[in-house]
């Protein structure tokens, strides 16, 4: 019995350690297969990661490439009757520039340029006059044409610029510092009463002293280069209306600077409140 017993024991023993061992080697196995899945599962995720980098690669310079496309299509130049160019921008501030103006002033813009003109007109007269009354803007293929009634300028039968006139021609010379290439032409212009004094022999004498005081205030007090300018005297004999009555004579009595702008330098210069 107590052999029986021993034997039993030992059985017991030997069946546990058998057990035990094929617990382990499972065990073993297991471990071993979950190595080789995350071994696997490393390997496809570094792969992964390798494959997004090349689509966030190509996805950033698709991306740089539609700003760069988008960039050119809004630089992109329109000729107007091939005498100016205007990017799509430009063509922006235009359009919300012309919603400010006047309906009736746009009645009888039909081209592009016809609008061009408005909107600059509108631009420069809001951002120089302060009187509109007493200046007035035109346009001739972006040429702009800014005649400045003299009581803005002078006192009567002088070539002294007055006070008053600091205020528009350090805008006007702001518009000009703009652009480097511009040139400029100050015009003087007088009405048709002769004038003959010690001072000046005739209209012409008056009318050029009165385009060399602009030129030579916008050149010493506001920096415009003076090889962008030119001082022209026009007497009497270019009017914009009649010499019939006082009031006429008084429109006749200007000064005019005649200015050619690169339209978008033009159009940034005034982007302000404006626009």
């Amino acid at each position: 019995m107590k052999r029986l017993s021993i034997i039993a024991v030992v059985s017991l023993v030997v069946f546990s350690s058998c057990v035990s061992k094929k617990k382990y080697v499972a065990l073993e196995s297991d471990l071993n297969d979950t190595k080789s899945r995350l071994t696997k599962t490393q390997v496809e995720k570094e792969d992964l990661e390798s494959k997004m980098a090349k689509i966030e690669a190509r996805v950033a310079d698709y991306n740089e490439k539609i700003n760069s496309l988008k960039e050119i299509n809004d630089n992109q130049l329109t000729s107007v009757n091939d005498v100016a160019v205007m990017s799509n921008n430009t063509k922006g501030k235009m359009r919300k520039t012309l919603s400010k103006v006047d309906p009736a002033l746009l009645a009888n813009a039909t081209t592009l340029e016809d609008s061009i003109n408005v909107a600059i007109s509108y631009n420069l007269k809001k951002s120089i006059a302060d009187d509109e009354d007493d200046v007035n803007i035109n346009i001739d293929k972006t040429v702009v044409m800014i005649n400045i009634s003299d009581k803005l300028l002078f006192n009567s039968g002088s070539y002294q610029l007055s006070s008053k006139a600091n205020t528009i021609l350090q805008k006007i010379a702001e518009v000009i510092n703009s652009e480097p290439s511009m040139e400029v032409m100050v015009e003087g212009h007088t009405d048709a009463k002769t004038i003959n004094t010690p001072m000046f022999q005739d209209n012409w004498d008056l009318s050029v002293k009165r385009a060399t005081s602009v030129v030579r205030l916008l050149q010493n007090k506001y920096n415009v280069a003076p090889e962008k300018m030119i001082a022209a005297g026009r007497s009497s004999f270019m009017p914009l209306v009649e010499n019939d009555s006082k009031e006429n004579r008084s429109k006749n009595r200007r000064t005019k600077i005649v200015i050619i702008p690169n339209l978008d330098k033009f159009f940034a210069l005034l982007d302000s409140d404006t626009l």
